[in-house]
C-alpha cells in the first residue's frame, strides 16, 4: 500500500544556477516549517556544483497496550514509522548523495530499516529495491524561469507528510500518508510561472511502484501557490493500478493548504478523494481529511540557531473507505496524535508522541490472532540524528 507517498510546500527552493523556482528534491537535509519562497532577484552566473552528502539515523521505542501478537502496530502494508510494537527499533537509516542540476545533477538516497521494508512492501520484487528510496537524474533547461526534468525514483508529489519523520510535525504518519505514494518512478517536469505559482507534470510507472505491475502508465500533476504566510497545492494521479489490468483506472486528487498564523503557530490541512474502478463491480471510493496544528514553545527565530527548541504538534484525521478500496477493510478510521518535539541540538530531534486510532472494522491486532480490536493506543519515543 502506500501508501505505497511527497513533496510539500515547504520544499520550494530556488535552484542556484537558474531563476527557476520549483519543487526541489525531497532530500534529508534541514527543512524549515512554514518556509516562504524566495522573492530575491535571480542568482549571479552559475558556479560549479559540488556533491552534497547528508545522512540520518532514526530510532524509536513504542508501547502498545493491545499487546499485538505479531508485534505490529499498524495494518499490513502501513506503518512506515514505529512499525513494531513494544520494542526498540531502527525506523530508518539513510545516506543522501546529491548534485544540484547546474544543469546536470543526480540524487541518490540509500535506506535501511523497518520504514523502508514497509514502504516497498507492494513492489513485485521488494528485496531488489528495499535499500533505495531515491535514484534520479536531473537536468535544468535554462528557458524562461527554467524547466527541471527529473527521471528515476523520486519523492512523490502527493500529500503533506513526507517519508522522513524529521520533516513532519508528528513522528508517526497519518492514514492519508500511509495510503498514498511516498515515492514515484518516472519522469517529472517542473517549472515556476512567476514568483508564487509553480507546476509539475509526471509520467509514472504507477502508484508507488518501481517495477510496473501492468502494461499501462499513469499520469500526475501538481499546481502549487506560495505567498507570504499562505500556501496550497492541488495534486492528482490517474492511471491503471490493478495487477495485469490496464483497463480499470485509479483516479486521485489531493488538496494541501498551509497557513503561518504567527512566528510560533502553523496550521495545515489536507483533503484526499480517490476512486478505483474494478472489473464486474462498482468503483471503490475513499476520502480522507486531516488537520495539523504546530506551536513553537518559544520564538523559532530566537535567540540562536544552536539554542534548544521545542514544539507541540496536534493531528486530527478521518479516513473513510466504505468499499475496501485502499485500506483492506470496509471501514472508517479516526485518528488523533499529540507530539512533543525537543531539539537539544540542531542535529538531534526527539519526539514523544501519544496516538489513538479507532476503526469501524476489526483492523488492529490483539494478543492473539482471534482477538482483533477496533481501537488502538500508542506511546512512541522517536530520536533522529542528522548530519
Amino acid at each position: 500500500m502506500k501508501r505505497i507517498h511527497r513533496a510539500h510546500l515547504a520544499q520550494l527552493r530556488v535552484l542556484a544556477a537558474t531563476p527557476l523556482l520549483s519543487l526541489a528534491l525531497a532530500g534529508i537535509g534541514p527543512v524549515a516549517y512554514g518556509q516562504e519562497p524566495s522573492s530575491s532577484p535571480p542568482a549571479p552566473a552559475p558556479t560549479a556544483s559540488t556533491i552534497q552528502l547528508h545522512g540520518l539515523v532514526d530510532v524509536y521505542a513504542s508501547w502498545n497496550p493491545n499487546q499485538p501478537f505479531d508485534h505490529t502496530n499498524f495494518e499490513p502494508g502501513t506503518g512506515t514509522t514505529a512499525a513494531k510494537a513494544n520494542e526498540l527499533g531502527l525506523n530508518l537509516a539513510a545516506l543522501d548523495v546529491a548534485l544540484d542540476p547546474k544543469p546536470v545533477g543526480f540524487h541518490v538516497i540509500a535506506v535501511a530499516g523497518t520504514g523502508t521494508d514497509v514502504v516497498h512492501a507492494a513492489e513485485l520484487h521488494p528485496d531488489t529495491v528495499r535499500y533505495i528510496y531515491q535514484a534520479s537524474l536531473s537536468y535544468t533547461l535554462n528557458v524562461g524561469r527554467g524547466i527541471l526534468f527529473e527521471a528515476g525514483i523520486q519523492p512523490s508529489h502527493i500529500g503533506y507528510e513526507v517519508f522522513f519523520s524529521k520533516d513532519n510535525p508528528n513522528y508517526t504518519r497519518g492514514w492519508m500518508g500511509e495510503f498514498s505514494p511516498y515515492y514515484s518512478t518516472g519522469l517529472k517536469i517542473a517549472t515556476s510561472f512567476d514568483d508564487h505559482w509553480s507546476g509539475q507534470l509526471w509520467l509514472l510507472n504507477g502508484w508507488q511502484n518501481i517495477e510496473d505491475n501492468n502494461s499501462g502508465k499513469a499520469f500526475g500533476t501538481q499546481v502549487a501557490y506560495a505567498r507570504d504566510a499562505i500556501g496550497f497545492s492541488v495534486n492528482t494521479f490517474f492511471g491503471p493500478e490493478l495487477p495485469d489490468d490496464s483497463s480499470h483506472w485509479r483516479s486521485f486528487v489531493d488538496f494541501v493548504g498551509t497557513l503561518k498564523i504567527s512566528s510560533r503557530a502553523q496550521l495545515a490541512a489536507s483533503l484526499d478523494l480517490g476512486e478505483q474502478r474494478r472489473p464486474g463491480l462498482d468503483p471503490a471510493k475513499w476520502q480522507g481529511a486531516s488537520l495539523w496544528f504546530r506551536y513553537f514553545l518559544r520564538e523559532s527565530s530566537s535567540p540562536s540557531p544552536s539554542s534548544p527548541s521545542s514544539a507541540l504538534a496536534l493531528r486530527a484525521e478521518v479516513f473513510h473507505d466504505p468499499d475496501s478500496g485502499i485500506t483492506g477493510f470496509a471501514q472508517t478510521l479516526w485518528e488523533g496524535t499529540l507530539t512533543f518535539e525537543y531539539r537539544p541540538h540542531p542535529q538531534l530531534i526527539l519526539k514523544l508522541e501519544a496516538r489513538y486510532d479507532h476503526s469501524t472494522a476489526d483492523a488492529f491486532n490483539g494478543a492473539s490472532s482471534d482477538d482483533p480490536r477496533r481501537d488502538q493506543k500508542l506511546l512512541v519515543l522517536g530520536a533522529v540524528a542528522t548530519f
